[in-house]
């Protein structure tokens, strides 16, 4: 969500003097092109064109700004955390932005703030959603198909990097006779209370019944934590080129982000009353697929897909509080009755909201 601090204008003026000290070497130094990127509810993003001569030569690159936004929607947002992820999945098997500077100075534009190179290429839209508008709608059914299977394999590379040889043991590997759903139970339970205003009968039953079923993951790997075709730039000939979008990433169950990936297409389906497109493979060969690249068999699908309606309720709640302070009706009781509750009522098959 773009907050009212927004300008462009006045990030430019204040970023150039700085770009220039990060970059000593180069001369006629220039940013053009200042503008809001239209994704992003979860960071504030600018896209600008930066050019400059080095060694004689002109030369030019499209960027990328992210800073924290003004009213986040999980109570621990940490810059630091996306930036180092995509800093070690450099020349890794899974593609991300070349990031560049991480700046924690806040004096410079009056937040925290990263810079990385843009990448080029469409992106199915969530607003609105991508079974009814954008790239993947216009897309041909086997354009839409290999869309879909990218991101599949990209969620299958993620889970089969060695995470603690790419040093991102700092996401929070489990302590010893503890299994990682202890902690992720932990945090949204205390996320919960943070972004939650009265009572949330749905949810909490959601979480009892998410700890009375707990279980002890077979693999512990690096989660995406956002894993959807929203979060994927594709090529021309629709191939992944990058993988965006780490600021939930942790250690755990690797079941979790094929939850995720499931719960948010349908919330992109039939959750917005808009039929699933032709060409987009089903749920059972998407699992047999996945289980294909990984070798490993897929035993709680249906507890991840539960623990996704959970987590998305926090940064969706906190979405509907910021709308609602800002003076935007959402409707009666928007907060317990929304497309997060009715899921997990059905799943739970709970009276409804």
């Amino acid at each position: 969500m773009v907050s009212q601090r927004a300008n462009p204008i006045e990030i430019q003026s204040k970023l150039v003097p700085w770009l220039q000290g990060k970059m000593p070497r180069v001369r006629k130094l220039h940013m053009l092109n200042m503008r809001t990127a239209e994704r992003g509810y979860s960071t504030e993003t600018y896209l600008f064109d930066l050019s400059w001569e080095e060694d004689g030569q002109h030369r030019s690159e499209g960027m990328v700004l992210r800073r924290p936004p003004e009213l986040p929607l999980f109570p621990d947002y940490d810059l630091r955390r996306q930036f180092l992820v995509m800093k070690r999945l450099q020349g890794s098997t899974v593609p991300v932005p070349r990031v560049y500077w991480l700046e924690r100075d806040e004096s410079v534009i009056g937040d925290s703030f990263y810079v990385m190179g843009e990448v080029k290429g469409v992106t199915p839209s969530d607003y609105p959603v991508y079974h009814s508008s954008g790239a993947y709608f216009d897309a041909t059914q086997p354009q839409r198909a290999k869309m879909w299977w990218g991101c599949v394999e990209s969620v299958a590379e993620i889970h089969k990097l060695d995470w603690n040889s790419l040093g991102l043991s700092f996401l929070g590997a489990p302590p010893a006779g503890t299994s990682p759903l202890d902690g992720v139970l932990a945090y949204y339970e205390s996320c919960l209370h943070w972004a939650t205003q009265g009572p949330q009968p749905i949810l909490e039953k959601a979480l009892e019944w998410l700890k009375a079923n707990r279980y002890t993951p077979e693999h512990v790997t690096l989660c995406w934590g956002d894993s959807r075709m929203s979060n994927i730039i594709y090529g021309p000939d629709f191939d992944v080129v990058a993988v965006l979008d780490w600021e939930i990433a942790y250690l755990g169950d690797h079941e979790a982000d094929l939850g995720w990936m499931f719960f948010l297409d349908w919330a992109n389906s039939e959750g917005s009353n808009t039929p699933r497109l032709e060409g987009t493979p089903g749920r059972e060969e998407t699992v047999r697929r996945y289980e294909e690249l990984t070798g490993w068999k897929v035993r709680n699908l249906f507890y991840n897909e539960v623990l996704a309606g959970l987590v998305l309720a926090v940064p969706m709640l906190r979405i509907f509080r910021n709308l609602a302070e800002a003076g935007i009706d959402l409707g009666a009781d928007v907060e317990r009755n929304n497309f997060c509750t009715q899921r997990l009522a059905a799943l739970l098959q709970l009276p409804p909201p």
